[in-house]
């Protein structure tokens, strides 16, 4: 699954400790979502959304 967060986060200006603290995850898993390593827990996807200000299905793409 592809996913907008490295670029969302860094228009904000945060860097992947600030979005680990914020969300309560550390920075490898940041990392690994970044990196389509890991796919986050629906909770954790909408925490994403939530705090980049935008929404899950923006965020995150299917590949097909």
């Amino acid at each position: 699954m592809k996913n907008k967060i490295k670029e969302l986060r860094k228009t904000k200006g945060l860097r992947q400790e600030d979005l680990a603290a914020a969300l309560g995850v550390s920075r490898q898993t940041i990392i690994a979502i970044e990196n389509s390593k890991y796919n986050p827990t629906l909770e954790l996807a909408m925490k994403l959304a939530r705090y980049l200000d935008t929404t899950v299905e923006e965020l995150f793409q299917l590949e097909v």
